[in-house]
């Protein structure tokens, strides 16, 4: 899901957000370019705003019945079902990540302790590192086109949408920046690692680590200094709007242990 925003110094204005449509919506049905003026109003994927059902969905003129979660096969009219045929539905777990296959979106389980906050590099490791600091010098060059060997390709490519792409990944950045050459979105993504990092699923196939930090926390959990590093990224009126979310859902940046660059992404 793309989103647009507007102003700030940062540059970053977030739209209205709509989480009743999330819910039942594929995230792919939310992908839209809006141009871009700005920092602050880069092509993203667009999140509508919240708009709250109505009292009573059956008696609304315009209700859209929502489907069971899960469809129950009607018994056979040649024959009655036998109880030792039939089967319980599967289970839903509500709190499974999506999947989606969007390796973008790590499950962060609301139960555990918040994340270690880490801001020393020498703390990553070595492949990491590197392809951070790669990624940085690209970004710093100012030239977009530094970032085309640490992409990758096929299976192995950075995701850089929530959705799929079309066309060549480089000018599908640039398509994000406000500007023609890319510089926009090159410095927002230098931002972004600038920042701390987490740590997230250590031991597991989804282990990664994430840059900003403030993707793996509530907004509400931010301290006084803490919103001071966020206010480097976003606006306070964008801070203000992503509370409706309770999660920063602005560009992050993941790379993997073995230091492949994972994504680079917006939207929830």
């Amino acid at each position: 899901m793309n989103f647009p925003y507007s102003g700030g110094r940062s540059g970053i204005r977030l739209g209205l957000l709509l989480l009743a449509a999330c819910a039942t919506t594929p995230p792919a049905l939310f992908a839209a370019v809006l141009p871009a003026a700005a920092l602050s109003e880069i092509k993203r994927e667009e999140l509508p705003s919240p708009v709250a059902p109505p009292a009573n969905d059956a008696e609304s003129p315009n209700a859209v019945p929502m489907p069971d979660p899960i469809e129950t096969p009607k018994p056979s009219t040649d024959q009655p079902a036998s109880p030792e045929d039939s089967e319980p539905p599967a289970q839903v777990d509500p709190e499974s990540p999506p999947e989606d296959g969007s390796i973008a979106r790590p499950h962060i389980d609301p139960d555990e302790p918040l994340p270690e906050v880490v801001y020393d590099l020498d703390r990553l490791p070595e492949p990491v590192r590197r392809m951070r600091d790669l990624i940085v010098e690209a970004c710093k060059s100012g030239d977009i086109q530094k970032l085309k060997p640490l992409i990758g390709m096929g299976d192995d490519a950075t995701q850089l949408s929530l959705t799929d792409i079309e066309g060549e990944p480089i000018e599908f950045l640039k398509s994000l920046s406000g500007d023609t050459e890319g510089q926009e979105i090159l410095a927002i993504m230098e931002e972004v690692l600038s920042a701390g990092y987490v740590h997230l699923d250590a031991g597991t196939p989804q282990e990664l680590y994430v840059w900003p930090y403030f993707f793996a926390l509530p907004l509400d959990k931010l301290d006084a200094r803490q919103r001071v590093e966020l206010f480097k990224i976003v606006t306070a009126g964008d801070y203000d709007d992503m509370k409706q979310f309770g999660t920063y859902i602005f560009y992050r940046v993941g790379i993997t242990p073995e230091g492949k660059w994972a994504f680079f992404v917006a939207g929830d």
